[in-house]
């Protein structure tokens, strides 16, 4: 087994067996909403939101496939990875599964937590194993550019996400680092500043900061160089939804804070010249919950927007086969270093 991850002894540990409420699984040991037995799940995993582009993906990508469901709309593929191209070679073939998110991090929280479930635990006797691979969880995803200066099409590799979903807020995770600290004070008082003063919704909105496996995102930015691909790394804002939450103001009620996007975008992170790049729905809570298990995540996220200069690339599918390959060739250079 490699990488076999151990429960720590003096983590939070729910009693176990866990019941059937806390842990549905029907009669053929299926787990509820994706209805895949744990024998159907690898270890290296994409996540995408949009089933079709599971669906993409596993006939463009994968082949000699063990396993094709759907269910609730949730689809998931397992099957072989090969990525070749002029300048990269998977040495060898990884046993990838690519699944279904959904859109916002309330279903992304169903569909992590199952995928864990499934690594995790022993469905004939409901308890915890003793040992279990550690997962490596990629984020495909889109986004939209906060910096002018990012060109339609660029890969953003994510090094820390901020959430200002509160799906994360329900699990207590310590800070990874110190940085996370330091920019959840920071940009707190940042959203405070930016909102409307007699808000009903003032000291309301409290960010919380993840950050992306350094492994993985090593291993991304070293796959977008085989590639030759535009890629940056910087810090991802994950968002409740896609209009007023990402600034979008074309509703008839007045967004909580004015002018997000400019807000965010102007922010200086001081992280080696890093800055806030892209906005999507996803990557806070993938980040902060796994890095909590121990098991490693990022993402990856093409910017099909611009939010600065008001730009929308109508034709941004070249670009999502683009972040497929730098991340399925991510997962390969991890699993051979591992």
């Amino acid at each position: 087994m490699n990488n076999p991850l151990k429960p720590k002894v003096n983590a939070h540990q729910p009693a176990t067996p866990y019941t059937a409420a806390d842990l549905p699984v029907d009669e053929a040991g299926r787990i509820y909403h994706l209805q895949i037995k744990p024998e159907q799940i690898a270890p290296d995993i994409l996540l995408v939101g949009d089933p079709g582009r599971a669906e993409f993906i596993g006939s463009r990508f994968l082949h000699d496939l063990e396993v094709e469901h759907e269910h609730r709309g949730l689809i998931t593929i397992t099957g072989t990875s090969d990525i070749t191209g002029d300048r990269a070679t998977i040495i060898s073939p990884v046993k990838v599964t690519v699944t279904t998110s959904g859109m916002g991090t309330p279903s992304l929280e169903i569909v992590v937590n199952e995928l864990v479930a499934l690594n995790e635990i022993d469905f004939e006797t409901r308890t915890r194993k003793s040992d279990f691979p550690r997962l490596h969880i990629l984020r495909v995803g889109t986004s939209g550019a906060l910096q002018a200066s990012t060109k339609l099409g660029t890969l953003i590799i994510t090094s820390y996400s901020i959430g200002l979903d509160n799906t994360g807020l329900l699990y207590e995770v310590p800070y990874p680092d110190e940085n996370c600290k330091r920019l959840e004070q920071e940009l707190d008082h940042l959203i405070r500043s930016a909102m409307i003063a007699d808000s009903r919704f003032y000291g309301k909105i409290h960010p919380y900061v993840s950050r992306a496996e350094p492994s993985i995102v090593a291993a991304l930015m070293e796959a977008a160089e085989i590639f030759g691909v535009p890629a940056r790394r910087g810090l991802t804002v994950s968002n409740s939804g896609f209009f007023a939450p990402q600034g979008r103001d074309i509703a008839r009620v007045i967004p909580s804070v004015p002018g997000l996007t400019k807000v965010l975008s102007a922010y200086d992170a001081r992280l080696e010249g890093q800055r806030i790049e892209n906005m999507e729905m996803e990557a806070s809570f993938l980040l902060h919950f796994l890095g909590g298990l121990g098991h490693w995540a990022g993402a990856i996220c093409p910017t099909i927007a611009n939010r600065q200069e008001n730009t929308f690339d109508l034709h941004y599918q070249e670009t999502i086969i683009s972040a497929t390959k730098v991340a399925l060739q991510a997962l390969a250079i991890i699993r051979s270093r591992s």
